[in-house]
């Protein structure tokens, strides 16, 4: 077990602090945002976790407003990139220019492209070509840039959350499966109930939207993101998450065979670790100071669905990602 499985008095006190921050944060959102509670804890869990989002969700449901919106709660720069088909990647990391100095030379100056930021709106990735959905791979993994063999960090922290419409096929070019990789998590947008859509009609026909109060800035960001880690993992938990992730894999012996014709790929061990991660965020941001089975079973669902690859013969059927993970996430829990 991890930690003798207690944590330092320090660290509990830290874990009230971030529960109460969260809270705060839940209630500045929700001046603007009506309902979506579950899809804020799963971006809260991404930032926490030092995690990339992607959102999908048909046009109209505050995709792009809640990334806004949770920008203005952290105290943190913010940059919206808007992709298309003619973007270039030097659009998005920046790129060296031929400027004059002082002096009468003529020197190569950087400028800086917008994923020099805290927080990256990615706005409907899957508008640009392969091209430039790559340049972000570098980012998004390894947190730096690199133009003409030059490096150039980016400033923690970094987070960048993308957004998908899944009914705009024409003009798109499909996010291939080690770019959907880099995403913690998987975040579906589902249309609100009756009296949600009343009170959004209510509140964003008005002759202004109310701004926000920062409840966190960067430094802070980066402790709780420290204190997430510290939390600590019973070795059942461990032995779960990678059960359930390799019995995602159809060529595996752990597989069931239900699972077999309908999976073409499975979940890689970056899975077990989102699983874990996502799981002792969440236990943090719930105010608990051990990862429970609980942890473990709200964040299955965003961290494998995009990694469950199903077949033609699942399509077929009617049978999704997510229907896939959801069985497997109930037979294993029953057989333990």
């Amino acid at each position: 077990m991890e930690d003798g499985i207690k944590m330092e008095s320090g660290d509990v006190e830290a874990i009230d602090r971030l529960r109460a921050t969260y809270d705060s944060l839940k209630l500045e959102l929700g001046k603007v945002i009506v309902g979506q509670e579950k899809v804020i804890e799963h971006l809260a869990i991404c930032l926490f976790a030092r995690g990339h989002g992607l959102l999908m969700g048909v046009p109209g449901l505050a995709k792009t407003l809640l990334v806004s919106k949770l920008s203005e709660t952290l105290a943190l720069n913010f940059s919206r990139i808007q992709f298309t088909p003619d973007l270039m990647p030097m659009d998005i990391t920046g790129t060296e220019i031929l400027q004059e100095t002082t002096g009468g030379k003529r020197e190569f100056e950087f400028v800086k492209g917008p994923l020099f930021a805290n927080v990256v709106l990615a706005d409907e990735i899957n508008r640009a070509p392969a091209k430039t959905q790559a340049a972000m791979l570098e980012a998004m993994q390894e947190h730096r840039i690199t133009i003409l063999g030059k490096t150039y960090p980016l400033a923690p922290p970094f987070f960048v959350l993308a957004t998908q419409n899944p009914v705009e096929q024409e003009g798109t070019y499909p996010l291939p499966e080690a770019q959907l990789d880099r995403f913690m998590f998987m975040i579906e947008l589902d249309y609100p109930g009756r009296d949600e859509e009343i009170q959004i009609a209510r509140s964003t026909t008005g002759v202004e939207m109310p701004s926000l109060d920062a409840v966190l800035n960067a430094e802070q960001v980066l402790l709780f993101q420290e204190l997430a880690r510290r939390v600590p993992v019973p070795d059942h938990i461990y032995e779960f998450a990678a059960d359930l992730v390799r019995r995602t894999r159809p060529k595996s012996s752990d597989a069931p065979d239900w699972l077999k014709p309908l999976v073409g790929w499975g979940a890689g061990p970056r899975a077990v670790q989102y699983l874990i991660l996502g799981a002792k965020t969440r236990a943090a941001l719930t105010g608990s100071y051990m990862v429970r089975l609980e942890d473990i079973l709200e964040v299955a669902e965003p961290v494998l669905t995009h990694r469950v690859i199903t077949t033609f013969a699942a399509e077929s059927e009617g049978v999704s990602s997510r229907d896939v993970v959801k069985r497997l996430v109930d037979e294993l829990q029953a057989e333990g």
